[in-house]
């Protein structure tokens, strides 16, 4: 199931991707829910414990279409729901 929102009102709570393009490249770097960024065996070292990323929040509206459109042709991005961050949320 795709699932896709934009404009969060608050931080996430839950492990997520940060998303942004670079040279027209999708980049994505893991954080825990606590905010710690993650290396690639995703084990939060704060939390002590192993994490899981289905969220992705998009830094503008250009990655969050890149995003999307991922999500709704691949069904390896079928499991992330999207959102595009608020300025709050930085």
């Amino acid at each position: 199931m795709n699932s896709i929102h934009t404009n969060t009102d608050k931080a996430s709570s839950k492990d997520h991707y940060r998303a942004y393009l670079e040279n027209g490249e999708l980049v994505m770097t893991p954080f825990c829910a606590c905010g710690n960024s993650l290396d690639d065996n995703y084990f939060c070292e704060k939390c002590n414990r192993q994490c899981r990323c289905y969220e992705i929040i998009c830094e503008d509206s250009a990655t969050l279409e890149r995003v999307q459109a991922y999500i709704r042709k691949s069904p390896q991005f079928s499991v992330y729901k999207a959102h595009l961050l608020n300025k709050g949320q930085g």
